[in-house]
């Protein structure tokens, strides 16, 4: 399929570093949601995007903090057609409670997201094909999603394979974009103990934009 660069036209309303939707303070936000942050443990120069198109720019969107979460650039695209694949490893293994993302209210935003984890192969073919850990539809929104994973298939993650299939275009919109992506849990230290911080999931959602209503917390889909 053919690519045409539509320069974000259609893209969000928001200005940069603007978050004027609300009156609220996210720096309060911050320090729930970095005690349960796996940012330190991602493996930066190891993250891989497929059909991106400016390169470099998936590996750009993990690379925000938590404070950078609703800031409009960098931002990832799609280049010849809606799909996406990120393969995003840690440098430890850990135990994967929740994915979060930021997307935009356009037809550009993902519709679905499969969840792959610990393989190092998966590209287009192989992720059309195979199991997904865990499958999610998500919603069409500018605000922050929060996408808890089933427990007992995340708890020894080496790396994670986000492949985000179609969008909300209708096959009439060829690029997908998203603007962040983080990861909760814990380091994988203790394997056999039940996990003990859970505070935070609690914590870290009044007013911190998670949508819950239009169920994205519900949408996760058992697969295989």
């Amino acid at each position: 399929m053919s690519h045409c660069h539509d320069e974000h036209a259609g893209h969000g309303g928001h200005d940069d570093h603007h978050h004027h939707h609300e009156e609220h303070d996210h720096s309060d936000d911050i320090t729930p949601a970095l005690q349960s942050s796996l940012y330190e443990y991602i493996d930066f120069d190891h993250i891989t995007t497929l059909n991106e198109e400016e390169p470099g720019s998936g590996k750009a969107v993990v690379k925000k903090t938590w404070a950078e979460r609703m800031d409009e650039t960098p931002e990832l695209a799609s280049d010849a057609d809606e799909q996406l694949l990120i393969h995003i490893p840690f440098t430890i293994q850990t135990k994967l409670h929740a994915l979060l993302l930021r997307t935009s209210p356009s037809p550009s935003a993902p519709r679905t997201l499969k969840v792959i984890i610990n393989r190092n192969d998966v590209d287009f073919s192989v992720a059309e094909d195979a199991t997904a850990t865990q499958e999610f539809e998500l919603s069409q929104t500018s605000e922050i999603q929060e996408l808890p994973v089933k427990r007992a298939r995340f708890g020894a993650v080496r790396s994670v394979t986000l492949f985000f299939p179609d969008n909300f275009g209708e096959g009439e919109e060829e690029t997908t974009r998203l603007s962040y992506l983080g990861f909760k849990g814990e380091p994988g230290m203790a394997l056999g103990r039940a996990p003990g911080r859970i505070v935070y999931e609690s914590a870290a959602q009044p007013g911190d934009h998670t949508v819950k209503g239009v169920g994205v917390n519900q949408m996760g889909k058992h697969v295989g």
